[in-house]
């Protein structure tokens, strides 16, 4: 053993002979700065983590961040952040996130192009959003993105940053109520190149990738490029995949505008564009299967007149903007139920259709794009054969439209809410059907109504016995009417109702003026319109 120590000590003698003094004491003194600032980094990480949780915080406006700990690391020139957990001041718990690692570093494969830039690595980040601290920030006067969100990256790190990836992140959005979180996790997101000298409009230099599981089943993905660099805010371009997105998920935020939305899943992908001067919406198919949703009416006018109003508004105001394209080529919504209650009626009702199949075609924001259509079928009620069709032409100074709707032999006793909201009686049987076709071109309005009943009956001596004398005499007399009206031997009552003239308001929307006339056409003819072919037999036996 001594005398292979002997040897070793022989040899290694041997070889700093051969070295120059320059040599071995550049290395000693290189090994001796790797030293000192190995046990200096030690010794400053606690006052740097005090210092950059300082500066982040200064950055920061209604947010505080507080930094677990922090390393420094002298050899490459990074430092992680570990155990970061940022709150909103006004809702403080629960923290909007933690991060329990965040790493930044010198983007050395820039460097040898000749550019000090930083990447900057978030592992396992997990985002808490509650309705609480959405509702801060709707109340509060300064945009989320003046908060200074960048400043305080920036305060993390003194180099730019040039690359950005979260790895495995979660987002969670908590609303009131026994409603199920809305959560993306597995989220992995990638932006390279984003100090890339300023491109000119319409140039997007940076790659932008996106993947995350949507709740439990769904998925979305982003493939696309970037100018993060663009005034007066990022400006990209992507081709966006969701599949499979489970549409009651949304209940808690369809619910305030009055929508309910049970059940669906949406699958579709196009791309987006979004930049200061232009902004695509380009989807060449969308399908939703199984959706389940009503339109909870509360207010006391016509049920459809507000939601013509606001969706009409919000469609019109951009109806032909140059600067937003809007285009889905295809839509089918298979396979579901769609309804309207009533609740400002007294008894509330509630009006659906089941096994809905809408496909929608060529719909544009665009009239350059021409005409869009539309086709509906389904069950009214559950038992009527509903069909119904429309063609939307490029708009002028005002809409120009074909609607065409037909239900056929739908189960009155089904209708009695609307009966009893309507006209204060029920039926124990007969059937329903409706004819209409309207057209409206340049500001006039052309077409028909026809409502059509058979085999009514109103008045059930038996069942109705506990109801009040008045009640059971008015039933009697609507039945009465009703048989004595039947057309014989069809046992039909029915009236065709005209519809022409000019609108009092040309410019008003083609979606408020297409809900506003399902509604004449429906609401309003069902008992006026047997009220009319009561009036009209009375003439006619004089």
């Amino acid at each position: 053993m001594a005398t292979r120590l002997r040897n070793f000590q022989d040899i290694f003698a041997q070889a700093t002979i051969k070295l120059p003094r320059a040599v071995i004491w550049t290395s000693i003194a290189l090994a001796l700065v790797v030293l000192i600032a190995v046990v200096a980094a030690f010794f400053i990480d606690e006052p740097l983590r005090r210092q950059t949780e300082a500066r982040i915080n200064a950055a920061l406006k209604g947010y505080t961040v507080r930094i677990g700990a922090l390393d420094f690391h002298p050899i490459g020139f990074s430092l992680d952040l570990e155990d970061t957990v940022i709150i909103q001041n006004a809702n403080p718990e629960p923290p909007v996130a933690r991060i329990p690692n965040l790493t930044a570093s010198v983007d050395w494969k820039a460097l040898l192009f000749g550019r000090v830039v930083a990447d900057f690595t978030i592992d396992d980040p997990v985002v808490v959003i509650n309705l609480k601290h959405s509702e801060s920030e709707r109340r509060d006067p300064e945009a989320l993105h003046e908060r200074g969100w960048q400043a305080a990256l920036q305060a993390i790190y003194p180099l730019k940053i040039n690359e950005f990836v979260i790895s495995n992140g979660q987002l969670t959005y908590l609303d009131r109520g026994p409603y199920r979180p809305l959560q993306l996790h597995n989220i992995d997101f990638t932006a390279r190149n984003i100090r890339n000298v300023r491109s000119n409009p319409g140039e997007y230099p940076s790659d932008v990738h996106l993947q995350a599981v949507v709740f439990e089943k769904g998925r979305v993905d982003l493939d696309g490029r970037a100018d993060f660099l663009a005034e007066p805010h990022v400006a990209f371009t992507a081709d966006v995949a969701f599949d499979q997105i489970d549409l009651s998920y949304f209940r808690p935020i369809t619910e305030r505008y009055h929508f309910d939305v049970r059940g669906g899943v949406i699958s579709t992908a196009g791309k987006l564009e979004y930049a200061a001067n232009k902004k695509i919406l380009d989807v060449p198919d969308l399908r939703v299967d199984g959706l389940i949703a009503d339109y909870k009416h509360v207010e006391k006018s016509a049920p459809t007149e507000e939601l013509a109003k606001k969706t009409g508004r919000a469609i019109e105001q951009k109806s032909n903007d140059p600067s937003l394209e809007v285009r889905f080529n295809n839509v089918r919504i298979a396979g579901g139920e769609l309804g309207m209650v009533n609740r400002a009626a007294k008894p509330e009702y509630r009006l659906f259709v089941t096994k809905t199949q809408l496909d929608i075609s060529n719909l544009s924001n665009q009239a350059e794009a021409g005409v869009a259509t539309a086709r509906a079928r389904g069950l009214f009620m559950g038992s009527g054969k509903l069909d119904a069709s429309a063609r939307f032409r490029p708009r002028g100074k005002s809409a120009n439209f074909d609607l065409r709707l037909v239900i056929e032999e739908t189960e009155m006793k089904v209708m009695n809410g609307l009966f009893l909201a309507t006209g204060n009686f029920d039926v124990n049987a007969g059937f329903f059907s409706l004819f209409t076709e309207i057209t409206v071109r340049d500001g006039a309005v052309d077409g028909y109504v026809k409502p059509l009943f058979r085999d009514v009956d109103v008045y059930d001596a038996k069942q109705d016995k506990k109801k009040n004398v008045l009640r059971q005499i008015y039933e009697g007399i609507v039945g009465g009417l009703s048989w004595l009206l039947e057309n014989k031997p069809r046992d039909q009552v029915a009236t065709t109702t005209r519809i022409s003239g000019q609108l009092s308001n040309p410019e008003t929307s083609t979606f408020d003026l297409t809900l506003g006339l399902i509604e004449n056409a429906f609401f309003k003819a069902i008992l006026p319109g047997l009220e009319r072919s009561l009036e009209t037999e009375r003439r006619t036996k004089k």
